[in-house]
């Protein structure tokens, strides 16, 4: 009786660490055996049968990675694959194999992102959305900003979606108001380059623009690809219509568009983001304008972080003379998927 009791636990002690294929071995030591669900920007997220709440790990951490299962892997060259990997020693490196038996060696150090293929339709999905209120007894000032980000990560390309809203508003003076929102498509080439293309609206009260509406095609690369932080350029055209709340008649305009975007997420609780874009006009010859975005977010408990940022458009020819800056600046607290 005592010998069959004892085999029964012995199979389903067996069974369980066969169904927790994932083991990962941390440089000060321990031992976390779990499902590996992905990776990226320099931490590792592990579920458990023994913890409430997933395990987030540094990257960096890591001394040694066992899996059976299979992932989409981006490498720091830019090279994306579907395949198993493994450690082979406590040196850092790592074979993938990439199907019909062919391994590849690289090294932990390499690996920018991963992800479950096995993962579902929602596990692939992003989102974060923050809200911001100020509110003064000197004149009744108000102040609302939101903005929120939707997108979606497949194994050669990427959707993302994003809306922002600012309404000031205080006694005997005009509301101030500006809106933004896009949709955007990437594809990824090899050697880190991608083509990307991107539909975007605007409206600000500041420079008397009801709706700027634009369609960009393009094409960049990521000079920088790493756990800690990455570095893209692109350029490309872009093709406009404007609109506008005074008597300045519309806009249709074509203009070759450069810029880049830099990530550094490797600062302790604190990331950094920002964004530029300069356009030339090739139909309004003189004519140039100027995207830039920055925000900082530190990171909360439950999935929170507090943000602060700043956007700024520049038209050396607006609608309404002397008004070629707009900026917003917010503080808000917020919430990601």
């Amino acid at each position: 009786m005592i010998q069959a009791a004892c085999f029964i636990m012995f199979f389903f002690i067996t069974a369980a660490a066969f169904a927790q294929r994932d083991s990962l071995v941390l440089k000060n030591g321990n031992i976390i055996v779990g499902e590996i669900k992905s990776m990226n920007r320099g931490v590792i997220i592990v579920e458990t049968d023994y913890s409430k709440d997933d395990f987030n790990i540094e990257w960096s951490g890591l001394k040694e990675i066992y899996s059976k299962s299979r992932f989409l892997i981006t490498l720091k060259n830019g090279e994306r694959i579907n395949a198993t990997f493994r450690s082979i020693d406590s040196l850092n490196r790592i074979f993938i194999e990439v199907g019909n038996g062919q391994l590849q060696l690289s090294t932990l150090d390499d690996i920018v992102y991963l992800k479950g293929l096995k993962s579902d339709f929602w596990s692939r999905v992003y989102a974060n959305v923050d809200l911001g209120l100020s509110v003064a007894k000197a004149n009744n000032i108000r102040q609302l900003n939101v903005s929120s980000n939707l997108g979606f990560y497949a194994d050669k390309w990427k959707l993302d979606m994003h809306y922002s809203s600012n309404r000031a508003q205080q006694d005997n003076v005009a509301q101030t108001k500006r809106t933004e929102s896009g949709i955007a498509f990437n594809y990824y080439l090899s050697k880190d380059w991608f083509l990307n293309t991107s539909v975007n609206t605007l409206s600000n009260t500041e420079q008397a623009l009801d709706l700027r509406f634009s369609g960009k095609l393009g094409f960049g690369k990521y000079l920088v690809h790493t756990n800690k932080a990455y570095l893209g350029v692109g350029g490309g055209l872009s093709a406009n219509r404007e609109t506008f709340t005074n008597n300045t008649e519309s806009r249709s305009s074509l203009e070759v568009y450069a810029g880049g975007e830099a990530n550094f997420f490797d600062i302790g609780d604190f990331s950094f983001l920002s964004n530029w874009f300069v356009y030339y006009g090739i139909t309004e010859t003189g004519r140039w304008r100027s995207d830039f975005k920055f925000d900082t977010k530190y990171k909360l408990p439950h999935d929170l972080f507090l943000k602060l940022g700043i956007t700024l458009n520049y038209d050396n020819r607006p609608a309404i003379a002397g008004n070629e800056t707009d900026y917003v600046y917010g503080f808000s607290i917020g919430w990601k998927l």
